[in-house]
């Protein structure tokens, strides 16, 4: 198993890095040089090297039919279990939801991605992900700290179909090498399998202001009240927000050579190179303008089937070198 692993985080200074990092990388950074012209400072544009633009790689993508499997490790129950299963359900456009949608999310990836890959040959083929079948560990069989390497050997529990994914998902009191310290959620690839997995934690009694923010304060930078989660679960809505982030690296760069930005072993992807980014006007340590449940005060940018809010991470979109948001 190669397992390639992104971290998406609500803190504040990092996400200030990363917008300045992105932005020289996107050439969209102005530097000024003082040459003593005439006391005239000369304003010259970062041109990036190729290899640091979100840019295809000629490799694989998954499409068409998506099966996705579900292992959840840990005590999960019936209500936190269907805030995830519904968005599954939500991502193909049989399950009709008010725009903005989390179908329409779905289809920008599709859009900006996948319908580009491989010479276009998948322009005219729909792409869907169909929810294959769940399975439970709730005694943690492995134990409550993991190894990422434990990860694989989890999503090949799932018995994820070729082409399709494995999604991991441990309870909040399963620790995870790397959880909270580096990353939220990973996602890696069984290439000779032709399968990829995701794995995302519940951070609720973690570090819900790293890995479910904004539903929770970040750790550091602005303290902008949290907002109201959808759900009502903070951790279950900020898995829904990794998890989204994930499947969307996994779709376009499943197997390390798709689309990509950086270095392969820590590339950014369709949603990582838009870190903290869910709506429109967003800046560090603000998620952006986002619609308002007018009886809950509940924040969200995208609905979902069975009257599902949720809040989904905005879209690179490789050929403006902008994130493209729902809302």
């Amino acid at each position: 198993m190669a397992a390639a692993s992104h971290t998406r985080t609500g803190h504040g200074a990092l996400a200030l890095v990363s917008v300045l990092l992105l932005s020289l990388a996107h050439g969209s950074l102005s530097l000024s040089l003082g040459l003593g012209v005439g006391g005239r400072r000369l304003m010259e544009l970062y041109k990036p090297d190729p290899s640091e633009l979100l840019t295809y790689h000629n490799g694989a993508v998954l499409h068409g039919a998506i099966p996705v499997s579900v292992l959840w490790y840990g005590r999960f129950t019936p209500a936190q279990k269907a805030v995830v299963s519904d968005f599954l359900l939500s991502l193909t456009a049989a399950s009709p939801a008010p725009t903005p949608s989390v179908s329409q999310w779905w289809g920008t990836i599709a859009q900006l991605y996948l319908s580009k890959a491989n010479g276009g040959a998948n322009a005219k083929r729909a792409t869907q992900v169909a929810l294959a079948g769940q399975a439970s560990d709730e005694r943690c069989s492995l134990g409550k700290s993991l190894k990422l390497p434990q990860l694989a050997a989890l999503a090949a529990r799932a018995k994820p179909r070729k082409g399709g994914i494995a999604l991991v998902l441990t309870a909040e009191d399963v620790a995870v090498e790397g959880f909270c310290r580096s990353r939220c959620g990973m996602h890696g690839s069984d290439a000779r399998a032709r399968t990829a997995y995701v794995w995302v934690g519940n951070s609720a009694s973690q570090c819900p202001g790293q890995c479910a923010w904004p539903f929770h304060k970040p750790v550091y930078g602005p303290q902008a009240p949290a907002l109201v989660p959808p759900s009502g679960d903070v951790g279950m809505d900020g898995m829904v927000m990794n998890v989204a982030s994930m499947v969307a690296g996994a779709v376009t760069n499943p197997f390390g050579d798709g689309f990509y930005q950086g270095p392969r072993e820590a590339p950014l992807e369709a949603a990582t190179a838009c870190p903290g980014v869910y709506g429109s006007g967003a800046y560090p340590g603000y998620a952006g303008n986002l619609a308002v449940d007018a009886t809950t005060g509940a924040s969200y940018n995208a609905n979902g089937a069975n009257g599902r809010k949720y809040l989904l991470p905005a879209l690179f979109d490789p050929d403006t070198s902008t994130c493209s948001t729902l809302v």
